[in-house]
């Protein structure tokens, strides 16, 4: 069968899963009645809630007679690695673009890769549907993007298309026909060219996507790029180098085929399988036949960025919400997402009760709390740290810094400006994007953008949109103002009581309500001053045959600031943790006790 392979590139949210749904629904994978839910790509539950792509997926189509691989890929800069990958087993991409926002910082990034490998993408403007759409402008912007990135002649003749993915339609002008997607795949069938494979060779294949799988195993996917496979047939593993990690057999081999993965006999040079039967063999690695001794070429896997600390939950009320609370099922948990996620690094600290997890940024790390949250795990976590680096050269100490791409409106300008600047930021551009908004980018050290998301969305008004991409690495900037608020710490065990919250209103503002569980240690509010103070939720009003109970109903407090998990993880200093279970969002002191934490801040303060 004529066969192509193309992966789905975009910045976050510009449409690329509703764009494979679409593709999926009209070449016929889905019966005329069967029910499917909204971005069948996004089958994780935490992809449907958050609207994002987390995991890179396969799926294939058929149209004319030809099948048409096609990779849907994460969108955010913490999979970007993930991204990177994908490209090298695809021979064509789809490049889409807003019709409104434009080329985003992780369109430049995909972009880069794209044109590093000598692909020639296809551009999709979509969203064409919005009222603020400028189809045209867009289509400028991205040429200019193209050249600025040093496209050659044969990639700035790129063919495009306009589409509106969630009304079905794609055309060769904004307005239409609005038929189907038939233009589209008639591109993609024309412009990128069959596997360039050797169909004769023996059996190779580099490892792109790690799964771990329950039943079957490690779970390596990616393009044969020589030879054919059998099930069952002997294979080995290779490293970047073309050292032996380890030889077996191929127990079971996967296509993709729709929505579904199937069980297969063999497989022909050209084609995207999954192979299981493999124990050590990850991403990056040759999977090949015994007498293969040359490793194909690959990416080497991006180092994590950003650091967390995973404890086991000692608070008092560890145990009463999650099932899941010892050190060992929590590191096993934590090695088995490790084994499937490579940007993972899980290494032992000197406390046996503890474990550092390193990753790609906030929002993957983020993820993986969550997902354990709704396992039945409960947890401390640390404030995020970034991963330093020592230059080899001169021994300067390097920390990781990102490309920060904010669109706001020109009255809060000056306002981002500023905190970004007091943060280490140093701006690049600042332009005119038309309407009222101006575009600023800037270079700002990770750390700096820790928590930065939630004060950002305040100081404009819920109207600013910001975007990060990981730089690179540049000489430490220097120590940074940290949060300026103390908190206020409950100095008992029990249920808050309203009296006592609304006696507390005038330090700050509240984390919790009546009736929570609270206990000595944990914060339950903002301390409107910069120091912490020690107050009592627990104390009630001094009754007497004249001030009756009844004076309690009539007390009206101000609602409590919600503290979810990525909020509650960008809110914490260095002394604070975040007490995770199936049931809460906690934050508390590191040390509970207080006598303990007026001892560790002197020697803090010594040292």
């Amino acid at each position: 069968m004529d066969l192509r392979n193309i992966a789905i590139i975009a910045h976050v949210d510009h449409g690329k899963t509703t764009l494979v749904d679409c593709l999926l629904k009209q070449s016929g994978i889905f019966r005329e009645n069967q029910q499917v839910q909204e971005r069948a790509m996004d089958s994780n539950e935490l992809e449907r809630e958050r609207g994002i792509t987390i995991l890179a997926k396969c799926t294939s189509v058929e149209h004319d007679g030809s099948r048409i691989n096609i990779v849907d890929t994460p969108g955010h800069a913490d999979f970007g690695g993930e991204v990177e990958r994908i490209l090298s087993m695809v021979d064509g991409v789809v490049l889409l673009v807003d019709a409104a926002e434009g080329p985003m910082p992780q369109t430049k990034f995909v972009l880069g890769k794209v044109l590093d490998l000598g692909l020639r993408p296809m551009v999709l403007i979509n969203k064409v549907d919005r009222p603020d759409q400028r189809a045209n402008e867009v289509l400028d912007e991205i040429f200019d993007l193209f050249a600025a990135m040093d496209a050659d002649e044969y990639q700035l003749d790129f063919p495009h298309l306009y589409s509106s993915a969630k009304q079905g339609w794609a055309a060769v002008e904004p307005e239409g026909p609005k038929e189907n997607m038939d233009p589209l795949f008639d591109l993609i069938l024309s412009h990128v060219p069959e596997p360039n494979v050797d169909p004769n060779g023996e059996f190779a294949m580099l490892a792109t996507t790690l799964q771990a799988d329950p039943y079957l195993g490690r779970i390596l996917t990616g393009k044969i790029t020589s030879g054919r496979i059998v099930c069952n047939m002997a294979i080995r593993a290779l490293d970047r180098d073309g050292n032996v990690i380890e030889e077996g057999r191929a127990s079971q081999l996967l296509a993709f085929r729709g929505l579904e993965r199937v069980p297969i006999d063999q497989a022909e040079a050209g084609d995207i399988v999954a192979i299981a039967g493999l124990a050590n063999a990850t991403v990056a690695d040759t999977i090949c036949a015994p007498s293969v001794t040359e490793a194909i070429d690959s990416q080497p896997i991006d180092p994590p960025t950003l650091s967390m600390g995973f404890s086991v939950n000692d608070s008092p009320l560890a145990g009463t919400e999650g099932s899941k609370v010892t050190s060992r099922v929590i590191l096993d948990r934590l090695t088995s997402e490790a084994e499937g996620n490579v940007a993972l690094h899980i290494t032992t600290t000197n406390d046996s009760n503890s474990f550092e997890v390193a990753g790609r940024g906030e929002l993957q790390l983020a993820v993986l709390i969550e997902t354990m949250r709704r396992e039945g795990f409960e947890l401390t976590i640390s404030r995020p740290r970034v991963v330093y680096r020592d230059d080899p050269e001169t021994g300067q100490r390097l920390e990781p810094i990102e490309e920060v791409v904010i669109d706001v409106d020109e009255e809060y300008s000056g306002t981002v400006v500023e905190k970004l600047s007091a943060r280490k930021g140093e701006m690049l551009e600042m332009k005119s994007s038309g309407s009222g908004k101006q575009r600023l980018i800037f270079h700002v050290p990770s750390r700096a953008l820790i928590g930065y998301h939630g004060e950002f969305l305040t100081d404009t008004r819920g109207t600013g949109i910001m975007n990060r991409l990981f730089h690179g690495y540049a000489p430490y900037k220097g120590p940074i103002d940290r949060r300026r608020n103390g908190t206020l710490i409950s100095l008992g065990d029990g249920k808050a009581i309203a009296y006592a919250l609304w006696n507390l209103e005038d330090r700050g503002p509240m984390f919790i309500d009546p009736g929570d569980k609270v206990y000595a240690g944990m914060i339950i509010g903002e301390h409107s001053r910069g120091n912490d103070l020690e107050v009592n939720p627990l104390k009630g009003k001094q009754l007497t045959n004249i001030r009756t109970s009844s004076k309690d109903e009539a007390v009206a407090l101000t609602t409590p600031i919600e503290m979810g998990l990525d909020k509650a993880i960008a809110y914490i200093t260095e002394d604070e943790l975040v007490e995770v279970t199936p049931k809460s969002i906690r934050l508390r002191k590191r040390y509970l006790d207080i006598h303990e934490r007026k001892r560790q801040n002197r020697q803090a303060e010594s040292a």
